[in-house]
C-alpha cells in the first residue's frame, strides 16, 4: 500500500478528469450571467438559477451516492454517471429556451454530483492512512482549482464568443474521458448488495431541496418572503425527519455513527463555518470588479488569476505538508493566512490599483489551499474505511447546505447596507460599503473556524484492517 499500481493511478487520473468538469460547472456560468439574461430576455433573480439549480440537484444527490458507491461497482456507477453529465452539458449547449437551459444544467448536476464521493471512496481504498492527504492534495487540482478557475476560464470565453461555448467547449472533454473509463477503468473496492432506503431517499430529497431552495431565494435579502421562511421551515423539520429514521432504520441510506469519531465530527464544524465565508465571500470580489469598478468579466477574471493558479501549484504541496505535520499543526496556519486576505479584500477602495484585490484574493487562496484538503482528509481518516462512504456523503452534504446559507447571507449583509444610502452617498459607495461589510463578517467566519481547530485531537487514523494508529502532532 505504499506505492500505487499502473492501474490505480489510470483510475485515479480519469476519476480526477471527470470530478474537474463537474466541479468546474458549478462556477462556469457565473461570469455569463449578465450575456444569458439579454439572450433570454430574463431578470437577475431567475438567471441565478443557472447556478442555483446546479448546486440544488448536486445536493440532493449526494446522499445517494453513499449508497451507490457500495451498491454497484466503481466502473458502472462512473460511466453512468459521466454518461448522464454529458447528456446535460448538451442539453444546456443547444437550449432553445431558458427553461431547457436550467433543465441541461439540472441533469449535469445529476451526474456530477456522483464525482467527488465517488473519488474520495476511491483514494480512501488505494492509499495507506500515512500517504492520504498527499493523494487528497493532488485531487485538490480538480475540487479547488476547477471553481476557481471557472470564473476567469468563461471571462475569457464569454468576452468573444456566445455562452454557449461554455458547454461545446468541454463536451469533447467529457466525451473523451467516456470513451477512457469505458475501455480503461478498473473497479476498486468490494461491491455490497444493500437494501434501497426509499424513505431515507425521499427524505433526504425533500429536506435538503428545500433547505437549498429556501437559502437560494434569500440570496436576494427577502427572508421574510414565504418562498423563504417556509422551505426552511419544511427542509428543518424533514431533515430532522430523515436524520432520526435514519438512526432507527435496518438499513440506513447514510451512517450517522460517522459523528461518534471526535476528528471526523471537528473537522467537519470546521468546514461548515469556513464554507460560509468561502463561498459568500467569493462572490463579493466579481460584484467590487464589475458592479462598483465597472470593469469587464474579463479584467475581472484575470483579477482572479493568480489566486486560481497558487491553488493549482501548492495543492500537491498541501497534502504532503499534511502527512508530514497534520491538520492540527497545519490547518491554523492556513485559516491565519486566509484572514489576512480578506482583511485586504475588506478595505478595498473605489481606485484601489487592481493589483490590490488580486493580491488579496491570491493570498486567501494560498491559505484556503493549506485547509480545505487538510480538514477533509483528516475527517475521512479519523472514519473506518468501511464508513468513508458514509462519512464523504456526510461531509459533501453538510457543505454544500453551509456554502448556500453563507451565499445567502453574505448577499443579505451586502444589500441590506447597500440599500441604505445615507444622505450625499452615491449608490456605488453603498455598494462598496455593502461589500467591506460582508467580508468583514467573512473574516470573522475563518476567526471562528481558526479558533475551532484547537479542538482537534492528535492524529489518529484507522486503516481497512481496524486497527487504531495514534501519531503525536
Amino acid at each position: 500500500m505504499n506505492s500505487i499500481s499502473k492501474k490505480e493511478r489510470g483510475v485515479l487520473l480519469i476519476l480526477m478528469v471527470g470530478v474537474f468538469l463537474g466541479f468546474l460547472n458549478q462556477t462556469l456560468m457565473n461570469t455569463a450571467l449578465p450575456q444569458v439574461m439579454a439572450d433570454f430576455k430574463i431578470s437577475t433573480s431567475l438567471g441565478q438559477w443557472m447556478t442555483n439549480g446546479y448546486m440544488l440537484v448536486n445536493g440532493i444527490m449526494v446522499p445517494l451516492t453513499a449508497f451507490l458507491i457500495q451498491r454497484l461497482k466503481t466502473r458502472t456507477l462512473y460511466l453512468n454517471a459521466l454518461l448522464i453529465f454529458a447528456i446535460g452539458t448538451l442539453i444546456a449547449g443547444f437550449a432553445p429556451t431558458y427553461f431547457v437551459l436550467i433543465l441541461g444544467r439540472m441533469v449535469q448536476a445529476a451526474g456530477a454530483g456522483i464525482f467527488g464521493p465517488l473519488m474520495n471512496v476511491v483514494v480512501m481504498n488505494i492509499f495507506a492512512a500515512n500517504r492520504r492527504g498527499e493523494a487528497m492534495g493532488i485531487i485538490g487540482l480538480a475540487l479547488n482549482f476547477a471553481p476557481t478557475i471557472g470564473p476567469t476560464l468563461s471571462g475569457f470565453i464569454v468576452s468573444s464568443h456566445s455562452w454557449r461555448w461554455l458547454f461545446w467547449g468541454i463536451a469533447p472533454f467529457i466525451f473523451l474521458d467516456l470513451i477512457l473509463a469505458f475501455f480503461l477503468l478498473k473497479n476498486i473496492g468490494t461491491q455490497k448488495f444493500l437494501r434501497f432506503n426509499f424513505l431515507g431517499v425521499l427524505l433526504s430529497s425533500i429536506g435538503l431541496g428545500s433547505l437549498l431552495y429556501g437559502f437560494s431565494n434569500a440570496g436576494d435579502g427577502q427572508w421574510s418572503s414565504p418562498n423563504v421562511w417556509v422551505f426552511l421551515l419544511v427542509g428543518i423539520l424533514v431533515t430532522m425527519l430523515f436524520v432520526y429514521q435514519q438512526t432507527h432504520a435496518k438499513n440506513p441510506l447514510l451512517n450517522f455513527n460517522v459523528f461518534k469519531y471526535h476528528n471526523f465530527t471537528i473537522a467537519t464544524i470546521i468546514n461548515v463555518v469556513l464554507m460560509c465565508a468561502l463561498y459568500g465571500g467569493a462572490l463579493m470580489l466579481p460584484l467590487y470588479m464589475q458592479t462598483v469598478r465597472g470593469e469587464s468579466a474579463l479584467i475581472s477574471g484575470l483579477v482572479l488569476l493568480p489566486g486560481a493558479l497558487i491553488t493549482a501549484i501548492l495543492s500537491p504541496t498541501s497534502g504532503k505538508w499534511y502527512d508530514q505535520f497534520g491538520a492540527r499543526r497545519l490547518a491554523p496556519i492556513g485559516l491565519g493566512i486566509v484572514v489576512v486576505g480578506t482583511i485586504i479584500l475588506a478595505n478595498l477602495r473605489l481606485d484601489s490599483p487592481l493589483w490590490l484585490p488580486a493580491l488579496g484574493q491570491l493570498i486567501r487562496q494560498l491559505g484556503l489551499v493549506m485547509v480545505t484538503m487538510p480538514i477533509q482528509t483528516e475527517a475521512f481518516n479519523s472514519l473506518p474505511i468501511a464508513m468513508v462512504p458514509d462519512g464523504s456523503a456526510v461531509y459533501t452534504t453538510i457543505r454544500q447546505v453551509a456554502a448556500s446559507f453563507g451565499t445567502a447571507a453574505l448577499i443579505t449583509a451586502y444589500g441590506l447596507t447597500a440599500a441604505g444610502v445615507k444622505p450625499g452617498q452615491t449608490q456605488v459607495m453603498a455598494d462598496l460599503s455593502g461589500i467591506h461589510v460582508a467580508f468583514w463578517i467573512a473574516t470573522g467566519l475563518v476567526v471562528t473556524a481558526l479558533l475551532l481547530t484547537r479542538l482537534l485531537r492528535d492524529r489518529q487514523y484507522i486503516d481497512e484492517d481496524r486497527h487504531v494508529h495514534q501519531e503525536n502532532d
